[in-house]
């Protein structure tokens, strides 16, 4: 056998041993966490392509018997987080190195590189994360009462006139409050341009959804021209970038347009744009860069902000609308409290939250029940680490998989809330320097307006043909962004003097 044949036939061994020597290095010995057998190449990328993900991410930790399980898809190192402990060991106790974003072309490609949530992390996240809480930390968010309520009546007038189209009301009002909140701007109450357009550009979230495109996994695809077979991904991806480049030009110049009012109305952009346009102030301040620069900034949190209520928003009051009407016993106690505590004069407000513990703790359940994000955004390790005796290597994409009867008095102790019970709104929300900053402004509006639908109507199964209740199960749909699949169900007021609340008040 010549030298050269034996050179060639002997370098794939050098080179695996060479690997193998440079990784029990870097791993110090430690194991990966367990998991299924990774194939040669694709790794384990059958695995993410399963039907209901989040359920199959449980299975993994109960058959590997670990809170913290490890999978590899086309070389990408995936661990699912499967317990509360590793959650917040690793995404809140040690965020400075499990903060990162993976660094995909497809958030980019579809349009969402403005929003703040799915940023690499560093400077220029920062501050986007600043612009965003100084608008609504706690108190901040007690200027956005008046709306939440005025959008909460035009939620109930709605499902007076016309309860069985819950969905568009739904989705409706709420974009209407965020948009006036945040742009300034008045929607129609039907069939309002700005709501489609936004609308198409909420639906790109789909494109996140863990194992949906290759590109998530192989970068070089982005390359691939659109007519190549197999590359129809390029075109459905164009499309919702062109939207999410129209809505957020065309949404804030419109806000900004207003600002030439006499009497310009306020909003989360006019203080934004104020703040550029004044010049003395960014002189000072050597985290400000040019106006340009600041107004790019401004856009992308003015969308931001929509799409990280509008998510939690829709989903959490949809979810809410299925668990009444399977938990009869629910609603009627929190009826009860509302009867007792507001009486049947007037609507409740914000004010009555500290006397409705009750309605409080539906809050947190319905977040609970229904995770909005099942999967949760994956955050990119920046580092090497170790749990519990496993080695977690840099680069590495930590995935927290969420908690699936609906009881609110779980949250409640003596008739209280109790401040010792495990808070969803820390798997809802995300964790460490993650953590969504609008979080008091969602569950602001979820209070007021479960308190508002109580108080007023009474929730239960939809009838068939029969007059029979039909059972509807509680089903999630398969996407990053999780909705009940179905929710349908009756919607009366309570009584004729309810009736006439909803009229007076709106």
């Amino acid at each position: 056998m010549s030298f050269p044949l034996v050179a060639f036939l002997a370098l794939p061994v050098l080179l695996y041993v060479l690997s193998s020597a440079i990784w029990r290095d870097r791993s110090g010995g430690r194991p990966l966490p367990p998991g299924p057998t990774s194939f040669p190449l694709v790794g384990n990328l059958s695995y993410m392509r399963k039907p209901q993900l989040w359920k199959a991410h449980r299975d993994l930790c109960v058959t590997y018997n670990s809170d913290i399980v490890h999978l590899k898809v086309l070389g990408q190192h995936i661990c699912i987080l499967g317990s509360p402990k590793s959650i917040f060991a690793l995404l809140d106790k040690r965020s400075s190195v499990t903060s990162d974003r993976e660094h995909s072309p497809l958030v980019r490609l579809c349009g969402q590189g403005f929003q703040m949530s799915l940023m690499p992390y560093g400077a220029w996240w920062r501050r986007h994360r600043r612009a965003f809480w100084q608008h609504f930390y706690p108190t901040a968010t007690e200027k956005y009462r008046s709306v939440q309520k005025q959008s909460a009546h035009m939620f109930l007038r709605k499902l007076l006139e016309d309860p069985s189209d819950l969905y568009d009301h739904i989705r409706y009002t709420f974009s209407a409050t965020i948009v006036k909140v945040t742009y300034g701007v008045d929607v129609a109450e039907k069939n309002d341009p700005y709501i489609a357009l936004i609308e198409k550009v909420l639906a790109a979230i789909v494109v996140l959804t863990p194992g949906r495109y290759l590109l998530q996994y192989l970068p070089i695809l982005e390359y691939v021209p659109e007519w190549v077979p197999g590359a129809g991904f390029q075109k459905e991806l164009s499309g919702w970038r062109a939207a999410a480049d129209y809505v957020k030009e065309t949404l804030f110049a419109k806000s900004v347009e207003l600002l030439d009012l006499a009497d310009p109305p306020q909003s989360i952009v006019a203080q934004l744009v104020g703040k550029v346009r004044n010049q003395d102030d960014r002189p000072s301040n050597p985290d400000s860069g040019s106006a340009e620069t600041e107004m790019d900034i401004a856009k992308n949190v003015a969308l931001s902000i929509f799409e990280a209520a509008a998510d939690t928003t829709f989903s959490t009051l949809q979810a809410f609308f299925l668990a009444m009407s399977l938990c009869p016993d629910v609603q009627k106690k929190a009826q009860a409290q509302l009867d007792a505590v507001v009486g049947p004069h007037r609507l409740p407000d914000h004010e009555d939250q500290e006397a409705l513990p009750y309605i409080s703790a539906i809050v947190k359940e319905a977040l609970r029940w229904h995770v909005v994000l099942p999967f949760s955004i994956p955050h990119l390790t920046t580092e090497d680490m170790e749990y519990e005796g496993y080695f977690i290597p840099k680069g590495t994409a930590l995935l927290g998989n969420k908690p699936e009867r609906f009881n609110p008095d779980r949250y409640l102790d003596g008739g209280e809330l109790d401040p010792n019970a495990p808070d969803p709104s820390r798997f809802v929300f995300g964790y460490g320097r993650r953590t969504c900053p609008g979080r008091y402004f969602a569950n602001s509006s979820l209070f007021i307006n479960i308190a508002f639908i109580l108080h007023t109507f009474n929730i239960t199964p939809p009838l068939d043909e029969q007059g029979k209740a039909i059972v509807i199960e509680h089903t999630m749909t398969e996407t990053l962004t999780s909705y009940p699949e179905d929710f349908r169900c009756t919607v009366k007021p309570r009584s004729d003097r309810a009736r006439q609340l909803v009229l007076a008040e709106s």
